[in-house]
């Protein structure tokens, strides 16, 4: 989805703002049930039970498939149009052959493994390019506990386009977006299915997307209208080009024709205290800890800084929108920025987003234009992190306290007693600088690597007896100086001589940046609730952007995106209130 989408909303939109899907509806009351959680576990037994964390682990990194993975490519891309419009009734083209497809492969892979693997439509009403009933495809593998009825939700949407929005009729393989993504939930379905775990994972193939994330709006409004709890949700879109374009969103992609293989973006809203940032970071420490020394080629996941690349938008957004914890997954290059229009000769969001060229002229593209081996290990990144969660504990609560200077105490609070915890402790960079455990105790004190006059946040987790960590608590923020800031409300503030307001303008992070970089405010006060401002402004003193923030009491962070293709050097940004500037730093674009 992109700016240009806005152009076609009179498709889209009544005179009370954007349509909503109605109607929503599981085609099968069992799965219905089943993401309720009012199922019998027993019924869903496996014949071998594997519930090992290491087991599994080592099952994806050896059971994930390139060569699965490239036959699921092939299969969607004859299908030649999945445009949320397209014809649903042919068995070889369209939308409909397309998710009866998928719906075929669920039922295969549930058949190899005791169908435990339960699939079924979500089906709801929408105009969209015509076309007014939709369905999603997802399946379900039942959890072995009911008592936490939270699920694990991983998608991807099926649905592909050409130049034009709602052209039903043109070759729109769509392999890049998102025959891809769809071919790595189809994998962690076929693979994951053989396992156990406590609670139940949802794979859901989502359509409706190119035309403004319907689809899974409709999902997670089913979900939230039927009470269902969701740990996490991995949505992936654009995940296995290494190619980039001539344009690109930012940020990612530094010049044409640059090919990365080896990292990955994983985009969510927020930045202190945000649970979507929160899940980012325990998918790349369990990749880390639980399957990284087994890999040949290592991943470097990437914590974005935004929710999405500039001017784009995906599936975890509707999630988000409705409480849920959600992120998305993304190649570290794309092959577009998707604004059709003269000049663009990019392949996303075009009828060039196919498979890959004919070099011996047999008819089967034998040069891809996506690597199959990238998917894979993006797969696994998912699947680990997706397994971990569902096999993990509940989540824990942290309060603390700061001792000394650099000592911190820790308080912890389970549901029940759990043989270990984890301390995980940052500063202003997106990813945890120091993961610490504490075994056999519920207090503790930790020393902090920072110096003084600095601010880190802490948050914790539970360890059950498999040595899985739950996802982690909310955080809490400290300041290593004379006046001691707690996140409000806590029951460990304390406060020594306090400044009138304690506003302090914070170093931007990262810095240098050739991305997005954060802005922090610490404020003692919410008396500049509606009065602050943040301005950039090259050395000259010329102004490149105001940004409103409403200043609360604690911590305060703002979004800075400098732009595809901008020019880099030293910027300076100033917190202003009532129009005066409070205070100043220098940042820097351009690593």
């Amino acid at each position: 989805m992109n700016k240009s989408y806005l152009l076609a909303l009179a498709l889209h939109i009544g005179v009370a703002g954007f349509a909503q899907p109605t109607n929503m509806l599981v085609t099968s009351a069992e799965v219905d049930n089943i993401l309720k959680g009012t199922y019998t576990a027993s019924v869903y037994n496996a014949a071998v039970v594997i519930t090992d964390p290491g087991v599994i682990s080592a099952g994806l990194v050896n059971e994930i498939s390139p060569d699965s993975l490239k036959k699921t490519l092939f299969a969607l891309k004859g299908f030649r149009n999945r445009n949320s419009g397209s014809d649903t009734v042919s068995s070889s083209f369209g939308i409909g052959a397309a998710r009866r497809w998928v719906y075929n492969k669920f039922m295969q892979y549930s058949a190899a493994n005791d169908n435990r693997l339960r699939p079924a439509y979500l089906q709801f009403d929408l105009n969209m390019c015509g076309a007014t009933r939709h369905r999603n495809i997802m399946a379900v593998l039942p959890g072995r506990q009911v008592a936490d009825k939270s699920v694990i939700l991983i998608e991807a949407h099926i649905d592909s386009r050409c130049e034009s929005l709602c052209d039903i009729g043109c070759n729109a393989f769509g392999i890049e977006d998102n025959a891809t993504g769809t071919a790595l939930v189809l994998e962690l379905a076929r693979v994951l299915s053989q396992y156990t775990f406590n609670n139940t994972i949802v794979f859901a193939i989502t359509t409706g997307e190119e035309q403004g994330t319907d689809g899974a709006l409709a999902l997670a409004t089913y979900f939230r209208n039927a009470n269902i709890s969701v740990k996490a949700v991995n949505n992936n879109d654009v995940s296995g080009g290494v190619f980039c374009g001539h344009t690109s969103s930012a940020p990612g992609c530094p010049f044409y024709g640059n090919i990365d293989s080896t990292a990955l973006r994983i985009f969510s809203l927020g930045g202190f205290n945000s649970p979507h940032k929160q899940w980012a970071r325990y998918v790349k420490l369990e990749y880390q800890e639980q399957v990284s020394n087994l890999v040949s080629v290592p991943t470097d996941i990437q914590i974005m800084t935004n929710e999405d690349r500039t001017g784009r938008g995906g599936d975890h957004q509707p999630f988000r929108s409705k409480g849920y914890t959600a992120v998305r997954f993304t190649a570290a290059n794309e092959n577009g920025n998707a604004n059709i229009g003269p000049g663009y000769i990019d392949r996303q969001h075009s009828l060039r987003d196919s498979l890959g060229i004919d070099k011996d002229g047999d008819g089967i593209e034998d040069s891809l234009y996506v690597s199959v081996n990238y998917l894979a290990r993006n797969a696994l990144i998912n699947g680990t992190s997706m397994a971990m969660a569902a096999l993990s504990p509940d989540t824990v609560t942290l309060i603390p306290e700061l001792i000394t200077q650099n000592r911190v105490g820790i308080q912890l609070s389970s549901t029940s007693p759990q043989p270990a915890y984890r301390i995980a402790v940052r500063s202003l960079t997106n990813d945890w600088d120091t993961v610490y455990t504490i075994t056999g105790k519920t207090t503790d004190t930790i020393a902090v690597p920072y110096g003084s006059n600095s601010t880190f946040f802490i948050s914790a987790a539970a360890v059950n007896n498999e040595g899985v960590e739950s996802l982690f608590s909310t955080e809490y923020t400290i300041t290593l100086q004379n006046v001691v800031l707690a996140l409000a409300d806590t029951p460990f503030v304390q406060q020594h001589h306090p400044p009138a307001y304690s506003l302090k303008l914070l170093q931007n992070k990262p810095n240098p940046f050739d991305e997005s970089t954060m802005i922090t405010i610490l404020s003692g006060t919410d008396l500049f609730y509606d009065r602050a401002w943040v301005s950039i402004a090259d050395l000259s003193g010329r102004t490149i952007k105001r940004i409103k923030i409403l200043l609360r009491k604690g911590v305060n962070e703002v979004s800075f995106n400098h732009g595809y293709g901008s020019l880099h050097g030293v910027y300076v940004y100033t917190l202003f209130i009532d129009g005066l500037p409070v205070q100043s730093r220098k940042m820097v674009l351009g690593k």
